[in-house]
């Protein structure tokens, strides 16, 4: 059977959020592991992958030159790149999946790939909270990675999800801001507890609470966000007495003096903001905001908007700590209230 050239083992995946340079690298050292690239073979050239693959030029040669860094390719005059090396130390092959990007998700991938440094290789990938394509990600990749890190939220097909997730070695998985009932077997988690968290910050919010009479949470039928977090405001609201009410559409709704507006949903903040703004009360004395998610803006808008969050930074961190310690263990990640004027 014919050897196949290196060219036509190098694939970048569109779907993948990955750089492509890093696809790049990471496809080399994957055929590498298949035996598939040997010691001394001739890589092709950068304008040659840069045709194939229909990519920049500059891009490939950022691939390229990772490689040179790592020890597994070197270049000579009139033979251009081959295969130096392949007995080198195997960086951790990792699969990370996202519901969504946001400014929150960024900070969790940020420090993630900042602690696991050289010592991973990782193919990130986002579903859109479409159970679908988590699927086809999913199915696509399984049995080569050493880890799988997911974002388990969807709008509909949990229970689906929660198949498709038990399909994963449990020693490989790793869940991240969420744990979802039904999962089996022992695997680590990183994840934040919604319905206690909630509950917590409220009651350290109570005394600028008290002013008003009425709490309202913005949470949309068709939010993916747990229900754990209305079991944690309900239970707030009934146990320090404050009437309440869950609000599916926020631009029917008619706002009072007297009512603290919670924003779960990123996208609905804007919004909630031009609803009281347009109501013509004071926000943060006849009319209060508190918002999910710390993010720097919040703390300009309106002199500042307080949030509940949960430290994604350390999210993360944890994460990344579990994968290279290789722990099966959950570990909850501290929620903050951060107090500012809109209350």
């Amino acid at each position: 059977m014919k050897k196949l050239e290196i060219i036509d083992l190098i694939k970048v995946d569109a779907y993948s959020i990955t750089p492509k340079y890093l696809q790049i690298v990471n496809s080399v050292i994957r055929e590498i592991e298949n035996g598939l690239i040997l010691v001394g073979d001739n890589m092709p050239s950068i304008n040659e992958l840069s045709t194939e693959l229909d990519i920049a030029r500059d891009t490939v040669e950022r691939g390229y030159k990772h490689l040179k860094h790592i020890g597994v390719i070197d270049a000579v005059p009139r033979r251009g790149y081959y295969i130096k090396n392949i007995k080198f130390r195997q960086p951790l092959k990792i699969f990370l999946l996202f519901n969504k990007l946001s400014a929150h998700k960024k900070t969790i991938y940020d420090s993630f790939v900042e602690t696991l440094g050289e010592q991973a290789v990782i193919d990130f990938y986002i579903y859109n909270n479409d159970f679908l394509l988590f699927k086809k990600l999913i199915v696509n990749n399984k049995n080569y990675y050493n880890h799988y890190v997911i974002i388990p939220h969807f709008m509909e097909g949990e229970e689906n999800g929660i198949e498709i997730i038990n399909t994963i070695p449990k020693e490989k998985l790793l869940l991240l801001d969420k744990i979802i009932p039904g999962i089996t077997g022992e695997y680590a988690a990183a994840y934040e507890n919604f319905e206690k968290d909630i509950y917590n910050a409220m009651v350290e919010a109570t005394d600028q609470l008290s002013k008003y009479h009425t709490l309202k949470i913005i949470f949309p039928s068709y939010s993916y966000y747990p229900v754990e977090i209305l079991k944690g405001f309900k239970n707030y609201c009934q146990d320090y007495a404050f009437s309440y009410k869950v609000v599916n559409d926020i631009k029917n709704d008619t706002v009072e003096a007297g009512e603290v507006y919670v924003n779960v949903m990123e996208d609905e903040l804007v919004v909630v903001l031009e609803k009281l703004i347009s109501s013509g009360f004071n926000i943060g004395s006849e009319v209060g905001v508190i918002s999910f998610n710390e993010t720097p803006i919040k703390k300009f808008i309106l002199n500042g908007i307080t949030t509940i969050s949960t430290d994604f930074h350390q999210m993360g961190i944890t994460a990344a700590q579990l994968i290279l310690s290789n722990l099966k263990q959950k570990t909850e990640i501290n929620f903050k209230l951060i107090l500012r004027s809109s209350l």
